[in-house]
């Protein structure tokens, strides 16, 4: 266990220690349960970014689509 993990346990041992027993078994219980639990870990890989654009348009239509809805709101002051 590294170190700060263990002052951190050690935090909550201190904070929960004068708890009544029933307490305690019943947040062992909780806790016992959420480590069983399988870990679902989400696929952020970079990966996961690229690839081809799964649409039916053609890509000179979605090219004009774009352009088309391009709106500029700068303004030209006169000097």
């Amino acid at each position: 266990m590294k170190e700060n993990a263990a002052h951190i346990s050690d935090s909550y041992f201190k904070l929960l220690k004068d708890l009544n027993t029933e307490t305690k078994l019943a947040l062992i219980s909780r806790l016992s349960k959420s480590v069983k639990k399988p870990v679902s870990r989400k696929n952020d890989s970079l990966k996961t970014l690229f690839g081809a654009l799964k649409i039916k348009t053609s890509a000179d239509k979605l090219i004009k689509q774009i352009k088309k809805s391009r709106t500029f709101t700068r303004k030209i002051e006169a000097l």
